[in-house]
């Protein structure tokens, strides 16, 4: 599973979802989507994430293997 600490930045910056979904080119519900994990982002996609927070793409996501 590929988790993200978007939430967290955008409260940090006292960004809303709409602020953040016009950063990167996206819908509002887009960005809830991904904040609730029901959408994983394109490559592309996380990497312009990464980019409005200023952060790499390690600083935002990261991977965690599903237990089995």
């Amino acid at each position: 599973m590929i988790k993200n600490r978007i939430k967290i930045l955008r409260v940090e910056r006292n960004w809303t979802q709409e602020t953040l979904a016009e950063k990167v080119g996206i819908s509002r519900q887009a960005v809830i989507s991904i904040e609730k994990y029901k959408y994983t982002p394109s490559l592309e996609l996380a990497f312009k994430i990464g980019k409005a927070f200023d952060l790499s793409l390690v600083d935002v996501f990261s991977f965690e293997e599903e237990e089995q």
